[in-house]
């Protein structure tokens, strides 16, 4: 038993396939949209392997449509210039909390994104 959050050992792969729903958001980084595509390919077949991965797979999604939403109204703002710094702001906030997430899934305990909107339950 883990001490942190009474709950059964994740076994290696449960952990593995948890953080990779998190850090398959880094395709965003070589393909356009590729910070949903990833994470929604990732989850959509791991899903059924441990509710672990179901449940990070969940968030690491949830995130990334955020910073979807939070990027687009950032573009629209560049009209009136507060976008660039807002969406710099932004950008390494999602780095910057998706590899903690990733870590933290790696490490067996369940991590939820703050400022994140929850539309997969």
């Amino acid at each position: 038993m883990n001490e942190q959050n009474l709950q059964p050992e994740l076994s290696p792969e449960v952990r593995q396939w948890a953080m990779f729903c998190h850090f398959a958001a880094f395709f965003g980084l070589i393909f356009p949209f590729g910070n949903l595509l990833g994470p929604l390919i990732v989850w959509q077949i791991k899903k059924d392997l441990h509710p672990f991965v179901d449940e990070q797979g969940k968030e690491a999604l949830n995130f990334q449509i955020s910073v979807a939403l939070a990027a687009a109204l950032c573009f629209l703002l560049m009209v009136v210039v507060i976008g660039f710094p807002l969406l710099a702001l932004v950008s390494v906030a999602a780095v910057v909390l998706t590899a903690i997430a990733g870590i933290k899934a790696n490490e067996g305990q369940a991590y939820r994104y703050p400022f994140s909107w929850r539309l997969l339950r």
